[in-house]
């Protein structure tokens, strides 16, 4: 009998314990992944919408194509398939600390692995995202590359850190910083797991114009409801 729930790797991390496991949904029966840091869950195939949303919300505010796109924050894919699936997009680089989580890919432990492996147009970069916005920039082989979107998936929001070396990022300083990674008219987005933070958009309102905060509604079988997250757009300016 196979067992409902799977650990499928398992490794140390500088921050931690990180884990992967797939388990059996009774309702559906359909499989699940889940990524665990220590006993804390990271995030889950159960709940996608606003994974995908950060990708298409942040997209569709470009124009033309041939666009270069950063994702800060591999996860399980979802916002990097995202990104690959529209055809505008001709490079993307995925920024992930943790080399476990790139190796799952690679392996193919998780459903968006092969697609993304094989994917030409998509690079995984193991290293600190937070560290690269401070010093030469995503791309090892190209410093101080700039790009047309910068899509952030880390922290679980701008108050709750995943890490404390991410803090920095949040205010209106980092949020400059991160800015002189974009070309002119070009989008940041970022995911929260939080309601819109009034605070945090008048910080992005200081560095970026079109600032906006777009909820993201999806069903949440666990508590027999509906959840919540929030993306956080907004544009340099040409």
């Amino acid at each position: 009998m196979t067992p409902r729930i799977e650990e499928l790797a398992w490794s140390t991390t500088p921050i931690g314990e990180v884990s992967l496991r797939r388990r059996r949904d009774v309702v559906t029966g359909e499989d699940v992944f889940e990524v665990k840091l220590g006993d804390e869950f990271l995030m889950s195939s159960l709940f996608t919408v606003a994974e995908v949303e950060l990708a298409r919300l942040a997209l569709a505010r470009l124009p033309g194509s041939n666009l270069d796109v950063v994702v800060g924050g591999l996860g399980l894919g979802f916002t990097a398939q995202a990104v690959v699936a529209d055809r505008r997009v001709q490079d993307l680089l995925v920024v992930e600390a943790l080399e476990p989580v790139i190796r799952w890919h690679e392996q193919g432990l998780v459903p968006a692995g092969p697609t993304l492996t094989a994917e030409e147009r998509c690079r995984f970069v193991h290293g600190d995202f937070f560290t690269m916005v401070d010093g030469a920039g995503f791309d090892p082989v190209a410093p101080d590359r700039l790009f047309d979107a910068v899509l952030v998936d880390i922290d679980h929001s701008p108050r709750h850190l995943l890490a404390d070396g991410s803090a920095g990022f949040y205010g209106v300083d980092g949020s400059r910083r991160l800015s002189r990674r974009l070309r002119p008219g070009g989008v940041f987005a970022l995911w929260s797991n939080d309601p819109p933070d009034e605070t945090y958009l008048a910080v992005l309102g200081q560095v970026y114009v079109e600032v906006a905060a777009r909820v993201v509604s999806f069903p949440n079988r666990l508590q027999d409801g509906v959840a919540t997250n929030t993306v956080y757009l907004a544009t340099r300016a040409d």
